[in-house]
């Protein structure tokens, strides 16, 4: 017998969670209630047990994570990151205990909810048990359903802010009453419409219908930035950042480029850096370079700069399921919130508050520290650049980028896998691993407990979450997108029928987009080739100077139409007065002006002038 063991005895299934001398932790998988401490001697009658015999007697079948659609792993990291935090005092009852009430304060849900999330966690050990069932098709609307969703998109969801009894009794009026304004006799009771309203309300809608968008965003929306403490409870929390850098570069042509931006991921738990991006553009732009990064194989990565180093040594190729962020425009942007579709919790922290992230603020001090004293005379900024009088440190810049990002990585490097972190709470566990105080070392350890919490997700999914949005229209010319034409393979249904779509895009190249159906993206290709391969802002202004020169010409046309009016009045008029038109031998009339009017047209093409 050993942890994390399946044991069966008749209907009764369990799991062995921890042992100690003579007792075991276990939890009851058929019941799937709190785990308790038994005597080893209370076992003798078990034998182990598979997860397809755990199925069976349950009637659950547990996929794998591919079979899963977006939602559904969604809601299954964000139920996991909702018990990670418990997972590593499950067998101290009074810590578990008050974990749960916690964590179900701070979720908004209930402590029984807690508990049976963490319950079919441990039954199973596997995080797809956590994901929810895919529902049937939902059930047509009735009429007096129908009636009552129109009356509360009318009435009730307005900057009006009418009452629910008001909008009930406008929908009376509208809906069930004769052209005399007589009540009919069958109609809905207010109970009804109540139930209704409170089983399709949907707070965010309310807030924002009533209140106004701004409103909303000022005192309603969701607040989670609680802080983070010395460290997180375990791998897996990301703080962001970034910092303009204190050098001064230059291009390959020796002229000055000016200080660039490093932006960085740092696990709260550990203080390993996940990922970086160096640039010289900050906002959504450097966020999306991070990203990418932290995903990336960091040999491979470190190998296009000549350094070699080995896996253990920066062992990230995963994203933290939470992000802890300060109220930066970029992180607080459409773009950014997206990252939660992939499952991740994202924490907004207060503004102007550097020390509730200091892990991050400390990892800028260290690496630009570590540099610094190395570069002087180089373009550093020493602490009086802004003194009157004081040394134009832009005069000293001789690094390119390439030159600095290869020193960047360097001290990246270092940080994580050589600078020793005194003070980092050992646990027993941790040193009865030998584990050395280097955040990559604590990261790789950290991975390989219960609580390590990481999202693994492929760079096209990634990179597409992260893309801008856009309002898109189906018609009988393709898939319309920021004034130009889609179109895939497929969609006849659609361009006949029409209809709003929500579309990502790429603003850096106008070739495709993709439409947002389903929790997946697919992928629609421009029709106008002219415009392939462009940026959103070339065509743009290409469409402009379109406009621009056709509005120039808009009066020259005008009098072109104005003068073909009178040339053709004066003609007509020169014609008008002939007398009667004859109308008898219309044929011979033709012959002869047939005759009259031929002309031999080989003769003249071939004849010498």
């Amino acid at each position: 017998m050993k942890k994390y063991d399946l044991l069966r005895s008749g209907d009764s299934i369990i799991r062995v969670l921890e042992l100690q001398g003579d007792r075991v932790l276990i939890i009851d998988c058929i019941k799937r209630t709190m785990p308790v401490w038994i005597g080893l001697d209370a076992l003798e009658s078990y034998s182990e047990c598979t997860t397809g015999e755990l199925s069976a007697v349950i009637g659950v079948t547990v996929v794998g994570a591919d079979d899963l659609d977006a939602d559904q792993r969604k809601i299954m990291y964000e139920r996991y990151t909702m018990i990670a935090p418990i997972l590593s005092f499950v067998a101290d009852d009074r810590m578990r205990s008050r974990l749960i009430c916690s964590v179900a304060e701070e979720s908004g849900v209930s402590k029984a909810t807690v508990r049976s999330y963490l319950c079919l966690y441990l039954a199973y050990m596997d995080v797809t048990a956590l994901a929810p069932r895919r529902r049937e098709d939902e059930r047509a609307l009735t009429q007096d359903e129908k009636n009552m969703r129109w009356a509360l998109n009318k009435f009730f969801y307005t900057t009006k802010k009418q009452s629910l009894m008001t909008a009930y009794t406008m929908m009376l009026k509208e809906k069930y009453c004769d052209g005399l304004g007589v009540l009919a006799e069958e109609y809905p009771s207010f109970y009804q419409f109540r139930y209704f309203y409170r089983k399709t309300r949907n707070l965010q809608n309310f807030y924002i219908s009533r209140d106004g968008l701004k409103n909303y965003q000022r005192n309603n929306r969701p607040l989670t930035g609680d802080g983070v403490q010395e460290f997180a409870p375990a791998v897996g929390v990301g703080m962001f950042d970034a910092t303009v850098c204190d050098i001064y570069l230059v291009n390959d042509t020796g002229s000055l480029v000016g200080r660039p931006i490093l932006t960085a991921c740092v696990d709260a738990y550990s203080g390993l850096c996940c990922g970086y991006s160096l640039s010289w553009e900050g906002g959504v732009y450097s966020l999306r370079g991070l990203m990418l990064n932290i995903i990336a194989d960091k040999v491979g990565w470190c190998q296009n700069y000549g350094i070699s180093i080995q896996k253990e040594d920066w062992d990230c190729d995963m994203l933290p399921a939470t992000f802890i962020t300060d109220m930066g425009s970029e992180y607080t942007s459409k773009n950014f919130e997206q990252i939660a579709e992939l499952g991740v919790k994202v924490v907004n922290l207060p503004s102007y508050r550097p020390e509730l992230k200091g892990l991050i603020e400390k990892f800028f001090d260290l690496v630009q520290e570590n540099y610094k004293k190395h570069l002087k005379g180089k373009g550093v900024i020493e602490p009086d650049y802004q003194e009157r009088g004081a040394h134009d440190y832009r005069k000293d810049a001789c690094l390119t980028m390439a030159d600095f990002e290869k020193i960047i990585l360097h001290c990246i490097l270092y940080y994580n896998s050589q600078r020793i972190i005194e003070n980092f709470p050992y646990t027993e566990d941790m040193i009865a691993a030998q584990v050395k105080p280097y955040a990559s070392q604590i990261w790789n350890w950290g991975k390989s407990q219960i609580g390590a919490n990481l999202i693994e997700i492929g760079k096209r999914e990634l990179m597409l979450t992260l893309l801008p949005r856009t309002t898109g229209k189906f018609s009988r010319s393709g898939l319309k997108v920021n004034k130009l034409r889609y179109h895939r393979e497929g969609y006849t249904e659609q361009y006949l029928s029409g209809g709003d779509v929500t579309v990502a895009y790429n603003p850096e190249d106008v070739t495709s987009v993709w439409l947002l159906e389903d929790g997946g993206y697919t992928e629609f290709t421009i029709i106008e080739s002219r415009y392939q391969g462009k940026d959103l802002t070339a065509v743009q202004e290409l469409q402009d100077s379109q406009r621009t020169i056709t509005k120039g010409a808009a009066r020259d046309n005008l009098q072109a139409q104005i003068n073909l009016a009178q040339h053709i009045e004066t003609i007509a008029g020169n014609g008008a007065g002939r007398g009667d038109v004859h109308m008898k031998n219309i044929c011979n009339t033709r012959r002869r002006e047939q005759t009259k009017n031929h002309r031999d047209y080989m003769k003249e093409g071939t004849s010498r002038e």
